[in-house]
C-alpha cells in the first residue's frame, strides 16, 4: 500500500539529470537563436546604422564650396554645431558675417516646415483614425458582397503615391471635377489653406484603407460571444463599442496610429507632386522632407543636419508615444494572462 502511494511522489519527482538536460537544451536553444541573429543584425547595422552614423558625422563638417567673404574655394572642415544652429536659430554666412537669414534663405523656413509637418500630421491621423474604425466595423459585418467591399476600400492604399498625388492634382485643377461638382473657382493647389486641405484630403483617401485594415486584423480577435453576452445584459449599440469593442480593439489601433503617425512626420513625395512643395503662397506645404531635398541641391553637411533632426524628431514621437500612450498593451496584457494563470 506504501509502495502504491509513494508512486504520483515518485512520478511527479524530477529524474536525476532532468534539469541539467533542460537547461542545456535552453542553453542550445540560446545559441542557435544567436546565431540566427547575428546575420540580421549585421545587415541592419550596414543598411541603417552606417547612414545615420554617418549622417551625424557629415553634419559636423562644413560644406566644400566658395567662400563669400574671400571668393576662394574651401574644402570645409569641422563646422561645430554651426550646421544645427543654421536651422534653430536662422543663421546664415554672409559677406558681412554670420547673421540672421534672409527671407529668400531656406533656413529661414525651418520652423514653418515643423509646424506644416505637425499639422499634416495630427489632423491626417485623426481623420483616418475615425474613418479607418467606420470602415473596419462595417468590413467586419457579415453581408453579401463583403469581399468584394474588402477589395474596393483597399484600391486606394494599393495605388503608389506619386500616381495618387497626379490623380488629385487633377481633381483640384482650376477646370477639375471638384470645382464643377461644387460651382466654384478655387485654384486649390495655390493658396495657403486651400492647398494645405488638398494635401489633407489626399492623404486620408490615400493610407485610410491601412488603418482600416490594420483594426480590422484586431476586430477579427473579438469573440462574438462578447457581444452577444453585453446584448442580453441591455447594452446598447454605443455602449458595447466604448466598453467593449474600443478597449479589446486598442492593441492593433495603437499600432495602426504609431505607424501612420510615424509615416506621417517624414512626408515629402505628396506635397511635394501636389502642390510642388510650397503651396502657391510662400511655403504653406513645405514639410521637413523636402526641406532636406531642397538642401541637399545647395549643401550635404547642412542636409545632412536637418536629416538628423528630423530623425531625432521621428525617434522622440515613437518613443513617447510608446512609453505613455499604451503601445505596449500587449506586453501587459501578456503580463496579466501569465499571473492568472499562476
Amino acid at each position: 500500500m506504501s509502495a502504491l502511494t509513494d508512486v504520483p511522489a515518485k512520478l511527479s519527482r524530477p529524474s536525476p539529470g532532468s534539469g541539467r538536460k533542460k537547461g542545456g537544451l535552453n542553453e542550445a536553444h540560446g545559441r542557435w537563436a544567436f546565431y540566427l541573429i547575428v546575420p540580421t543584425g549585421i545587415l541592419l547595422a550596414v543598411v541603417i546604422g552606417y547612414p545615420v552614423v554617418s549622417a551625424v558625422i557629415m553634419s559636423f563638417q562644413k560644406d566644400a564650396g566658395l567662400d563669400k567673404a574671400t571668393g576662394l574655394f574651401v574644402a570645409g572642415g569641422f563646422a561645430g554645431l554651426a550646421n544645427y544652429s543654421h536651422w534653430f536659430l536662422q543663421q546664415c554666412t554672409t559677406a558681412a558675417g554670420t547673421g540672421p537669414c534672409p527671407p529668400g534663405n531656406i533656413g529661414a523656413v525651418f520652423w514653418e516646415s515643423i509646424g506644416n509637418t505637425l499639422f499634416f500630421t495630427v489632423v491626417t491621423v485623426i481623420l483616418e483614425t475615425v474613418i479607418g474604425v467606420w470602415m473596419a466595423i462595417i468590413m467586419n459585418r457579415n453581408f453579401r458582397g463583403r469581399a468584394l467591399v474588402r477589395a474596393a476600400i483597399l484600391v486606394p492604399w494599393a495605388i503608389p503615391t506619386a500616381v495618387t498625388a497626379k490623380l488629385w492634382y487633377f481633381i483640384f485643377d482650376y477646370n477639375g471635377i471638384l470645382n464643377h461638382v461644387l460651382g466654384t473657382n478655387i485654384i486649390w493647389t495655390a493658396g495657403e489653406w486651400s492647398s494645405r486641405f488638398a494635401i489633407v484630403i489626399a492623404d486620408t483617401w490615400k493610407t485610410t484603407p491601412f488603418m482600416a485594415l490594420l483594426i480590422l486584423a484586431g476586430l477579427q480577435l473579438i469573440p462574438e460571444e462578447v457581444y452577444e453576452a453585453a446584448s442580453m445584459d441591455g447594452a446598447s449599440t454605443v455602449q458595447r463599442f466604448f466598453r467593449i469593442t474600443l478597449p479589446l480593439v486598442r492593441p492593433a489601433l495603437m499600432v495602426a496610429v504609431l505607424f501612420r503617425v510615424l509615416d506621417a512626420l517624414r512626408m515629402y513625395d505628396l506635397p511635394a507632386i501636389l502642390t510642388g512643395g510650397g503651396g502657391g503662397t510662400g511655403n504653406a506645404t513645405t514639410t521637413l522632407s523636402i526641406l532636406v531635398v531642397q538642401q541637399i541641391r545647395q549643401g550635404f553637411n547642412s542636409a545632412s543636419a536637418l536629416s538628423t533632426i528630423t530623425f531625432l524628431l521621428v525617434f522622440l514621437v515613437a518613443f513617447v508615444f510608446v512609453r505613455f500612450f499604451g503601445a505596449n498593451v500587449v506586453q501587459t496584457q501578456a503580463a496579466q494572462q501569465k499571473g492568472e494563470l499562476k
